[in-house]
Order: C-alpha cells, then structure tokens, then sequence
C-alpha cells in the first residue's frame, strides 16, 4: 500500500490546458476592464470634452507602462512590502536618455585615464629634456658626439699623411718611368 494511503497521487491527475484562443480573450478584457476603471477615474467630463484621439493614445501608454511592471503572483499584490534595497526597473524611452550630462566612470576607467595622462606628461617632459632618463640619454648623447667627432678627426689626419706619403712616391714612380 502506498505511503499515503490513497491509491496514485498528484501526479496522475488530469491535466487541463487553455488554448492560445482563451489566452488572447482574457488579455482583451483585461486591457478592457483597465481601460474602463482610467476612464471612471479620470472623470467623464475631461474625456468628453478633450479630443478622443489624444484620450486613447495616453490609454494606450497606460497599458504600456503596466506591461512593464512587474506581474504579481500570488498573494504578492496583497501584501506590501517595502525592501529599501530593491531598485525599481524602469524602461526608459530613447527620447528621454541624457547622453550630453557627465557620465560617471568606473575605478578601473578613471585609473587607465589617469595612467594615459600620467605617461603623455612624462613624456612631454622627456622631450623637452627634463627628466632623470632624458638628461642621462643627451649626456650619452654628447659623449657619443664627441667619440665620433675624434674618430673622425684622427680619419682625416690618416688619410692627410697617406695622401703626402703617396704624392712623393708618385714622383719616383713618374722619374723612374721616365728614364
């Protein structure tokens, strides 16, 4: 004998099933009934008067703004509850987004800009020279200059000598040829 004493449980039940047809209807009266209780508590006499065009239209935003809240099951829309920690999710219209205002940057986002405008100023000083590395690369610099500069001294005194030795012994070269 089962645990229950019952012979099957839950799960055996008949199952029943709303066809998409029924769905579609109890949406239409609710939208209906929505529709009906704005008009009641608007007062009669604003719609009358007003254009009936502009009427649906903000009816129809109602119904919008409804959709977007959230469903409440059960007994959740009983009960009130308040939770302080909770944000509201609110849609918000392409129109109505401020893209001009400042926005406020992540820790790591103000950092890695920090970090660009740290190395662009050092940088700038290190082109103009004024800081530890650069002084230290022209001194480098200087001493490179004057290493080439005497090399290149010590070439020409070289080739000055050569060029004098080779002018006499063209001569002997130019008489012994001619004799």
């Amino acid at each position: 004998m089962p645990k229950g004493g019952r012979k099957g449980g839950h799960k055996g039940r008949a199952r029943q099933y709303t066809s998409p047809e029924e769905i579609d209807a109890q949406l239409q009266a609710e939208k209906e009934k929505a529709r009906q209780e704005e008009e009641m508590s608007d007062g009669g006499g604003e719609g009358a008067a007003g254009c009936p065009a502009k009427e649906k239209k903000d009816s129809d935003e109602s119904e919008d703004d409804e959709d977007y809240q959230q469903k409440h099951k059960g007994v959740e829309g009983l009960i009130d509850i308040e939770n302080p920690n909770r944000a509201v999710q609110t849609a918000k219209k392409v129109t109505q987004l401020d893209l001009d205002g400042p926005k406020e940057l992540s820790r790591r986002e103000r950092e890695e800009i920090e970090k660009q405008k740290a190395k662009e100023r050092y940088m700038k000083m290190h082109l103009a020279g004024k800081t530890e590395q650069a002084k230290a690369d022209l001194a480098r610099l200087a001493i490179i200059r004057k290493q080439r500069e005497e090399a290149a001294k010590k070439k020409e005194e070289e080739r000055k000598v050569k060029d004098a030795a080779a002018v006499p012994a063209k001569g002997m070269q130019s008489l012994s040829l001619n004799k």
